[in-house]
């Protein structure tokens, strides 16, 4: 089984312009993203996928791989897509740009989860939510049937903890997403000719088009968790941690 990581990068964040070439402590943060998915024993290829000159040139200067794509991509599955096309591979991995401490237990784990032949496309989720992250839209909560498939994701806390069960969150494992996804090539490749759906621009998850559509989501439990960067003002935390 052959797989690949790709790391999706853009510039031009609306919320953080320039991020992935941000000072992390020496190393931009697009090189410690590729570095933390280096540490991992199963990858068989490790690609940037970008449609901005400065990063290809960084990319480049500290010895990684790196595709340029094109620029009117609306996600970074399709970014994903367009390498995946041109690329020898059973699974793709497609990896946030944004986290600068990757856990490759992580990426080990989600690759794993391809032994079982029905999985099409997999991702991370985590038990447990504090009362302020089930109300946190950028916290994704998911609710799984019995074999790990999502059910659904949403921005809101779901299942209703908010019906009159004051506690609810006391026993109910709730579950929260991490966003990295796995796919089957195949299944990338025909994920990213799906037209948009009202669901998807409802919740802003993009996930959501696929299961309109009838693709299964396996969630992978992690126990771990990583701080991504958004907004300039994670970046301490990340320093921290560093």
């Amino acid at each position: 089984m052959k797989i690949i990581g790709i790391i999706p990068s853009r510039y031009e964040s609306s919320r953080f312009p320039g991020k992935p070439l941000i000072d992390l402590k020496g190393k931009s943060m697009i090189q410690r993203v590729y570095e933390g998915v280096q540490k991992s024993a199963l990858f068989d290829r490790i690609i940037v996928a970008t449609d901005d000159q400065r990063i290809y040139d960084a990319v480049n200067a500290f010895g990684g791989e790196v595709m340029m794509t094109s620029e009117n991509h609306a996600t970074g599955t399709d970014r994903c897509g367009e390498v995946a096309e041109k690329v020898e591979a059973d699974i793709v991995i497609n990896i946030q740009g944004d986290e600068p401490l990757v856990d490759h237990r992580q990426l080990d784990q989600l690759c794993e989860a391809f032994k079982d032949v029905e999985v099409e496309i997999a991702t991370l989720g985590i038990k447990g939510a504090t009362a302020e992250e089930l109300n946190n839209p950028n916290r994704i909560k998911i609710v799984l049937d019995k074999k790990a498939d999502a059910l659904y994701f949403s921005r809101s806390p779901i299942p209703n903890a908010n019906n009159g069960k004051t506690e609810a969150i006391d026993v109910y494992d709730f579950h929260r997403h991490i966003g990295v996804y796995a796919y089957r090539k195949e299944t990338l490749l025909k994920l990213t000719a799906l037209e948009p759906t009202i669901l998807e621009k409802v919740e802003s998850l993009e996930q959501l088009r696929w299961m309109y559509h009838g693709y299964k989501i396996r969630v992978v439990d992690t126990t771990i968790e990583t701080p991504n960067i958004d907004v300039p003002e994670d970046i301490e935390k990340v320093l921290a941690a560093l």
